[in-house]
């Protein structure tokens, strides 16, 4: 079953008429709005539509099957690794594997 407006916690049945009348009658409408929009609307401060854009979002996201992931994989290669993360330990590697080996040549004369 299609998760409604309803399905948002915080919002009964006044609120979503009041949503309605604003022209906010589907999931995806209010996910697509901005906070300065449905702030507009009587009851909804901007701290109360934050919370409410995200809640359809999560609703539509989790109708679809998308586990939201995605985002959070950003800047990340195959292996899960953060690519700077990966970059700066193989060059402090290598400066360690460096130091080591010029000790090395300073012993031996």
């Amino acid at each position: 079953m299609k998760p409604l407006i309803i399905d948002i916690q915080g919002i009964g049945p006044a609120a979503e008429e009041s949503l309605a009348e604003h022209g906010y009658r589907t999931l995806r409408k209010l996910a697509g709005t901005t906070v300065g929009k449905l702030a507009t609307v009587p009851g909804f401060s901007e701290a109360r539509a934050g919370k409410v854009i995200a809640a359809a979002a999560e609703l539509l996201r989790s109708e679809s099957g998308e586990k939201g992931a995605k985002g959070k994989q950003a800047g990340k290669d195959k292996k899960g690794k953060n690519d700077k993360k990966g970059k700066k330990g193989k060059k402090g590697k290598k400066g360690k594997k460096g130091k080591k080996g010029k000790k090395g040549k300073k012993g031996r004369k």
